[in-house]
């Protein structure tokens, strides 16, 4: 398993945007599948973004499609999730997820797929 630490959440006005990271160590990012999910209280934890090991192609949710963009640097074992365009609804505690394996199509974001989990970081936007 590898371990994960999240940074970069914080508070925003609505229309701002936050650039959330996630160091990686114990394995590298082309042997994982790498995702963000995100949690309310009223909320199951949903998939929000997932970049493919091999080919580091991505896919979003519906409801971050053209606002968040997931990447990573290889050099520095770090995903990303640039969020703009936030909205008040996109307040949550924000999670990196690993799934070990070697893909070129983003996996679903099937929970139980996910090995590793860092603790998450809270987003919250101002209306």
């Amino acid at each position: 398993q590898v371990q994960l630490v999240e940074s970069g959440g914080g508070s925003v006005e609505a229309g701002g945007s936050l650039t959330l990271s996630c160091g990686v160590s114990g394995d590298t990012l082309t042997n994982n599948n790498m995702a963000w999910f995100r949690q309310t209280p009223e909320n199951e934890r949903e998939g929000v973004a997932i970049i493919a090991s091999v080919s580091g192609d991505t896919r979003y949710a519906d409801s971050v499609k053209g606002r968040f963009i997931i990447s990573r640097s290889i050099t520095n074992n770090t995903v990303y999730l640039k969020m703009n365009g936030l909205k008040v609804e996109d307040s949550a505690i924000y999670y990196c997820a690993a799934m070990w394996g070697r893909f070129n199509v983003p996996p679903p974001f099937t929970r139980m797929n996910f090995n590793s989990w860092g603790r998450g970081t809270q987003v919250t936007v101002s209306s």
